[in-house]
């Protein structure tokens, strides 16, 4: 009995470890993928999402937790606090703060932050690419779950997916570059817009 008992606690402890390892690992791949991301400059992808907030494709740049994205119909402006959104066929700005799940939806590289706190991690592997996911440890919080799937080869983010009360939502990603980005430009310029009317929703 005592036998079965010791090994027991044994399994148990060489699970944890085990369990414990691999978190670790892909805490390390995360944080290679977030330092090229997220490189001072900024950078400029391409995207296509589908789920929640609707199917959309367009062009995304980003600086740190700024982000700029263009689509056929919109383009949103969010430079660490607000969030500017023109409608182009309405010609109508819609000035907001971003919940965290907002912001992940229009800017697919948001996990370059939020992973680092508040998350239980593990990671499987192929010959390709690594798949890391991610479950909140509190499931209050609005991004319940993460899949984050990177290419090994470049360490880049290929796709994102994103759990929510109400469903998931697909973001495919492609085409990233390094490409130095100015802080004006995650900011919403009236001046370019003239005949925009500007809706205040904070």
């Amino acid at each position: 009995m005592k036998k079965s008992i010791i090994v027991v606690v044994l399994l148990a402890i060489a699970t944890t470890i085990s369990f414990a390892q691999n978190a670790s690992q892909a805490r390390k791949v995360l944080d290679k993928t977030a330092s090229i991301v997220g490189r001072k400059g900024g950078a400029t992808a391409n995207f296509t999402i589908s789920g929640k907030y609707g199917n959309a494709s367009g062009t995304i740049a980003i600086k740190g937790s700024k982000f700029r994205a263009n689509t056929q119909d919109a383009i949103v402006w969010f430079d660490g606090k607000t969030e500017w959104t023109y409608i182009k066929k309405n010609e109508e700005v819609n000035v907001t703060t971003p919940t965290e799940a907002q912001q992940q939806a229009m800017n697919p590289y948001k996990f370059i932050t939020i992973y680092k706190n508040g998350f239980n991690l593990s990671m499987t592997t192929s010959a390709s690419e690594y798949k890391v996911h991610l479950i909140a440890q509190n499931q209050t919080r609005t991004i319940k779950e993460l899949y984050i799937t990177i290419d090994k080869r470049t360490n880049l983010p290929k796709q994102i997916k994103m759990r929510q009360s109400n469903g998931w939502t697909t973001i495919n990603i492609s085409n990233f570059k390094a490409e130095n980005q100015s802080d004006a430009h995650f900011r919403f310029n009236s001046k370019d817009f003239p005949k925009a009317e500007v809706i205040d929703l904070r």
